[in-house]
């Protein structure tokens, strides 16, 4: 799926949009969780989605700052989408789950990327924003590398 997160030209609607997007990522590790057989890469991703619902709270907590309310969950058309890839790929096992898993992975990584260079960022959002992408760049490349090995 490609992501369309940070193309918005107003800052507070592309972040609005992240959080939804990171509601997607947590739930798609949940799925993943809920599935993978490994125990080391299922500890993984734990890690991972407790990375994601620590975004939620940091984006949802900027955006009161600036008198916002932020969205409350996942955006109800691309959750089947994210969620629903990795549970397809239960049915072939890990490698596909986590296959699905780094394709949401490229989607946040580019929305952060784009979020990080926006026109308009906050100044007091590029701290959180860059501590994201590092997350973000940081699952994506784990990804790669297991699925490389296999």
């Amino acid at each position: 799926m490609v992501t369309f997160v940070g193309t918005q030209s107003d800052f507070e609607e592309a972040l609005k949009a992240l959080v939804e997007l990171e509601y997607d990522a947590a739930e798609a590790y949940e799925a993943g969780i809920n599935r993978i057989e490994n125990e080391e890469y299922k500890m993984k991703i734990i890690s991972f989605m407790q990375d994601h619902l620590r975004h939620i709270k940091e984006l949802t907590e900027l955006l009161k700052t600036h008198d916002i309310i932020a969205p409350s969950g996942p955006s109800l058309g691309k959750q089947w989408i994210t969620k629903g890839k990795v549970i397809l790929g239960n049915l072939v096992g890990d490698g596909a789950i986590l296959l699905a898993l780094k394709s949401n992975e490229i989607d946040t990584n580019t929305a952060y990327n784009r979020l990080k260079n926006h026109e308009h960022i906050w100044p007091d959002a590029k701290e959180t924003i860059a501590r994201g992408l590092l997350d973000e760049h940081r699952h994506k490349k784990w990804l790669e590398s297991i699925l490389d090995s296999e």
